[in-house]
């Protein structure tokens, strides 16, 4: 006969494997593999991982990784490249990577984490386009990945946090000639999407590393820039964001809404700016959830 010790043991590790979330599997992909990556320069720099704005950011970026999560369940349809924040001089990977992508995962989500490389002069010949390549490339790695067992999306999109944000706007809007290089949606969170004269200096700063010229200024006017053809669109933003003003999401969604394309937009009153998977007190932790009930129903979509 079994001790009642050993049946109540027995009964908690029932509820604890019927209750708990199953862990996604995870996967790091190189995501140029031996190949050489665009714009490559011969350099000495090595990535290194250290406290920044409270969480742990990847610095000098110059190996490309995809990390890929996938559910352990029944899968939603979607899949989505996760971009990190960092003002394109860092990526906040675990803040505003990992731990998103977990918790997308457990509820049927692809979520994949693309630690791009860093915008850095000694490393590229042409650092503002680097970070959009690895972009590129990762869409193409996951859509590839559609042959593979128990890899079953639809829709393959990106997410980004401010900076990863940025890129994000700037993927969907400048069409690639290969069409699996495309995302068919985006998730901007806290993002950038006006080029005001500080954000035009952030950027010469920080992407370019020098002024930028006129067709570039073009590009980078993303509000101008957005028509019919421009992906439909997740936005998050909080009305106390003293680093990207809410302003950038809701003149974006305005724009979308006006050339006809789908976009949902949830503001909140209090959350600041980097509040990555989000926080009880300020109600930001809501924004998980719904993006999940987006995704679902954008799964189910035709």
């Amino acid at each position: 006969m079994k001790s009642p010790r050993r049946i109540i043991l027995l009964s908690i590790s029932l509820m604890l494997a019927i209750f708990s979330p199953v862990t996604p599997a995870r996967e790091v992909i190189p995501i140029w593999g031996e190949e050489q990556p665009p714009f490559y320069k011969p350099h000495t720099l090595e990535e290194y991982e250290e406290p920044c704005w409270r969480v742990t950011c990847a610095y000098q970026v110059v190996n490309p990784t995809l990390t890929l999560y996938l559910p352990a369940g029944d899968l939603n349809g979607v899949a989505v490249v996760i971009l990190p924040g960092g003002g394109y001089e860092a990526e906040a990977v675990y803040h505003e990577g990992y731990e998103i992508a977990e918790t997308l995962a457990q509820t049927g989500t692809i979520a994949a984490v693309l630690k791009y490389r860093l915008p850095n002069p000694q490393t590229a010949t042409k650092p503002e386009l680097v970070p959009i390549a690895d972009v590129r490339r990762a869409l193409k790695i996951l859509r590839e990945k559609q042959q593979e067992p128990g890899f079953e999306a639809t829709k393959f999109g990106v997410m980004g946090f401010s900076a990863g944000s940025h890129l994000a706007t700037a993927v969907s809007l400048s069409h690639s000639p290969d069409a699996n290089e495309n995302p068919d949606f985006s998730m901007l969170i806290y993002g950038v999407t006006r080029l005001t004269a500080e954000n035009r200096k952030w950027l010469e700063d920080t992407l370019y590393h020098r002024a930028m010229t006129p067709a570039e200024i073009e590009e980078q006017t993303f509000l101008e820039r957005v028509d019919s053809t421009t992906p439909p669109a997740f936005l998050v933003h909080s009305y106390d964001d003293e680093t990207c003003h809410f302003t950038e999401s809701t003149l974006y969604a305005e724009a979308l809404k006006e050339n006809g394309v789908e976009v949902e937009m949830h503001l909140f009153a209090r959350g600041g700016h980097g509040f990555g998977p989000g926080r009880d007190e300020d109600g930001t932790s809501q924004w998980l959830s719904l993006a999940d009930n987006w995704l679902g129903r954008l799964g189910q979509a035709p």
